[in-house]
């Protein structure tokens, strides 16, 4: 699984809300809550290049010279998906157990009918994969 820390998060977050690529001049600029030396952005973004969680999507002028620019290579959705995904607990794969709690929980039979299309409609695109 990849682990990113929280100021990554945070930087990944940013990028996330604005919806548009950002260099990291405009990471530190957009971070006014935090206090983070330039050099430490470019440190974090490297370790988001690394860890594929991030690409460079371009680059912007600024005043006279270049910079690039950064996107998210995952939206929001699909990042916390990954991360239950591949999170576990002590009993098996946690989202299996989240998906069995609200479905314990669920009182509303057309709801649980909805889901249950869902399921099926899902496992025949998989069927017709194969």
């Amino acid at each position: 699984m990849k682990k990113i820390t929280d100021s990554e998060k945070d930087v990944l977050n940013l990028l996330w809300d604005t919806g548009s690529p950002l260099s990291s001049a405009e990471i530190v600029r957009m971070c006014v809550n935090r206090t983070w030396q330039p050099s430490y952005i470019h440190i974090m973004i490297n370790s988001l290049l690394k860890k594929e969680m991030i690409k460079v999507a371009g680059f912007k002028q600024t005043t006279k010279n270049f910079a690039r620019v950064f996107e998210p290579t995952m939206t929001r959705e699909q990042w916390n998906l990954f991360q239950l995904k591949e999170g576990k607990s002590d009993s098996g794969n946690i989202l299996e157990e989240i998906l069995y709690s609200i479905l314990k929980e669920e009182m509303d039979i057309e709801t649980l009918d909805k889901l249950s299309d869902i399921i099926q409609k899902r496992k025949n695109e998989l069927q017709e994969a194969l």
